[in-house]
């Protein structure tokens, strides 16, 4: 049983999201709390499995938890659930390499499989909302992408892998804009995820963007 807790201002939403997530066998939700200090007092004395979280709250946003999560060692996955339009916080976020990022809009299935994907260590996070980022990054005085790269000792093949994953380009798509084969396309991945000591394609994305915005 996943052991989950929701964390969200708006208590439509928080109470919404309570029932909605609340009728699948597999995860227990066993608080909905309305602000980021209420979460981390609530993790320093119970021990949960991964946090629903809203970025934009007061007393204490979503960038301030996941810092005192990372400074505190607390062991708990955590997954965003945001709007489009939060692009400052959720860089800061990736800065503390979240495990998901979902859109506020998204299926209630949408949402339960992604809780299940990041308790099982695998990311799950929104193609548009990485690329978005990924495109405002590139907009800015950031470090180049070699600059941010190179530190991995990826190929100039690899490097051109990890920017179209970034896209969010599928294996295929990734391919034929290549000119390669879909196999070839997978082994690359499979080098590259070894290099930037990863275990799944969808931090590759998270991980590009975040050396490119530290």
């Amino acid at each position: 049983m996943i052991k989950l807790i929701i964390v969200d201002d708006d208590v439509l939403i928080r109470e919404s999201l309570k029932i909605i997530i609340g009728i699948d066998s597999e995860i227990e939700v066993v608080k909905a709390l309305e602000n980021g200090k209420e979460c981390i007092d609530f993790l320093s004395e119970n021990e949960v499995d991964v946090v629903l979280l809203d970025m934009r709250m007061p007393v204490m946003d979503g960038a301030e938890v996941l810092e005192e999560i990372s400074k505190r060692n607390i062991k708990v996955k955590v997954l965003i659930l945001t709007t489009f339009d939060e692009e400052k916080l959720i860089s800061s976020a990736i800065k503390h390499k979240t495990s998901g990022y979902l859109l506020k809009s998204s299926k209630p299935e949408k949402i339960i499989s992604g809780i299940k994907s990041v308790y099982l260590g695998n990311g799950v996070f929104e193609s548009d909302i990485v690329s978005k980022l990924v495109v405002g990054s590139s907009n800015k005085n950031d470090k180049s992408d070699d600059e941010g790269l190179n530190i991995y000792g990826l190929t100039d093949r690899e490097k051109d892998i990890v920017r179209l994953i970034s896209k969010g380009l599928s294996n295929k798509e990734i391919a034929n804009k290549l000119f390669l084969s879909e196999g070839t396309i997978k082994n690359h991945i499979t080098s590259i995820l070894s290099k930037m000591d990863l275990k799944h394609r969808t931090q590759i994305a998270i991980e590009y963007l975040n050396s490119k915005i530290h």
